[in-house]
Formats: C-alpha cells, structure tokens, sequence
C-alpha cells in the first residue's frame, strides 16, 4: 500500500517523469496516476502532449524540456535554441511549470544528439555561455528557470557536447544569473563520473533541481549501486529543499517504484525495504 509522508518528514517536493513510468497506459492517465499519489509531474518535449489534456488534469508540474530544437554553441544553433525556448515560455507559464529543462544539442527520440560533438573548443565553450547568459535573461524576463542538465556520453546520450556535470557546473557558476541553475541528474553523473555526494557539495549553490534513477538499468532507487539514502542526506545537509524528480523506469511494479523512491527521500533517510 503507498502512503505519503508527512511534510514534517519530506523536507523535498517530489516529481515523476510521466514519459518513464505507467507505460502501458495513455499519458492522462499516467498523469492522474502520478498526480494521486502525491507527486508532482515531469513531462518532455511539449510539442508532443495535448497541452489542453494537461492543463485541465490538474496535476502540478516539475518541469518539462525548454527548447523544441537548436544548439548552444554554434551562432545558428543558438538563435534557434532562444527562438523554441521562447516558444516554449507561454506553454509553461499555462501550466504553471517553473522549471525549462535544456541539454547542449537537441536530441533525437533515440536521446541521441542531432548535431554530435565530441571535442569542445574553446570557441564552443564561449558561446555556450553567451547563449546561456541570454536565456537566463529571457528566463528572467519571464519568471521561469531554465536548467541545464548533465547527461551521460557512455550509456545513454553518446556525442552530446557540454554532457559532464563538471561542464554543467563550469557553464552555470560562469554565468551566474538566477534565470539559469543546474538540473542535476544524478544517474547520468554516476556513470559519467561518479564521486555524487562530493558532486553535491561543489554543485549545491547553482542546483534549480535534481533527477534521479539507480545504476545499472535507470529504475528507481534501490535496485541499483547508487545509496540513495545517502544522497538525501548529502542534500539535506548542504540545504536543499527542492524538487527531486524521479527520471527512471520501474523495475517491476510502478506503484511500488514510486513508493520506494519516496522512501529512499523520506526522513529519517534509511535504506529502501
């Protein structure tokens, strides 16, 4: 049986990727499922969901993918990353969506990246920041952040440019504006580059949102190497108090996938049963 916790004992808001878990069910009825079970809920690419559907579910949202297309290093890639990012602003303003998530290069429905790049110069990495810097503008401008997320080269997003946390924080911390923060992801840092609870520590003041799932396999905490009780303490610790989003697939039974990522979050942070 799931049951939520007390706020007393959740000190983060949890979320759910409606993209990864309930399958085998339409995505209203994902989004009703994740929404009364007390969480709050992820989606991607806008452009693919009937934003009537989703504004009339009543469900509260995380975040969602900020751009439709475009890339942040090269002069055309990135007027068209602003272009689709401003697009996508009136979308989560009428969903009430804070949180626009960005990568280095758009992905295909594979996550493969459309515009590869497996060397960064430093030309690249100049205008990375420049467009960065001018959509931390545009989110401010507009009330919402846009987050940048980390993502692994090795498994799951081969080719994708500025993929490394270490990038990630590199990018943000040299921007340095509220309208950009880092969306941490840590099943993609622990196959990239490991070290999490330290990743943390040196990530805490640029983090707009952490996402996670276990490693191997990308289903939810416990299943995996990852001590994911650990890592709530690690946030606790350094004063987070933010959205956890849960970015994997269930390893068995969704209901039960949610309810131990609660538990891995839930204080006192213990292992999952």
């Amino acid at each position: 049986m799931t049951t939520q916790a007390s706020p007393a004992d959740q000190p983060f808001t949890l979320a759910v990727c409606a993209e990864m878990v309930f399958s085998n069910l339409p995505v209203a009825e994902r989004i009703k499922r994740i929404d009364a079970l007390g969480f709050q809920v992820e989606i991607w690419d806008w452009t693919k969901h009937d934003l009537k559907m989703l504004a009339s579910s009543g469900a509260t949202f995380s975040s969602m993918t900020g751009y439709v297309t475009g890339t942040l290093s090269d002069d055309a890639g990135a007027d068209e990353l602003l272009r689709t990012a401003e697009q996508s602003i009136p979308v989560a303003r009428d969903l009430g969506i804070p949180r626009l998530n960005l990568h280095g290069t758009g992905l295909d429905n594979r996550g493969l990246p459309v515009k590869p790049a497996h060397t960064m110069t430093g030309a690249m990495w100049i205008k990375a920041a420049q467009t960065l810097d001018r959509l931390a503008e545009l989110g401010e401008r507009h009330g919402v952040t846009f987050v940048l997320e980390n993502l692994n080269t090795e498994v799951d997003h081969p080719g994708v440019p500025f993929a490394r946390a270490q990038d990630v924080l590199e990018l943000v911390a040299g921007v340095n504006r509220p309208g950009l923060r880092m969306m941490l992801d840590l099943y993609h840092a622990q196959i990239g580059e490991g070290n999490l609870i330290e990743l943390i520590r040196r990530s805490a003041p640029y983090i707009g949102e952490i996402q996670v799932a276990d490693v191997p396999g990308r289903c939810e905490p416990g299943t995996g190497e990852i001590n994911y009780p650990a890592i709530a303490k690690a946030l606790y610790d350094v004063g987070y108090r933010g959205n956890i989003g849960l970015e994997g697939w269930a390893s068995s039974d969704d209901e039960l996938a949610l309810e131990r990522f609660r538990k891995a979050f839930t204080y006192p942070f213990s292992a999952n049963a």
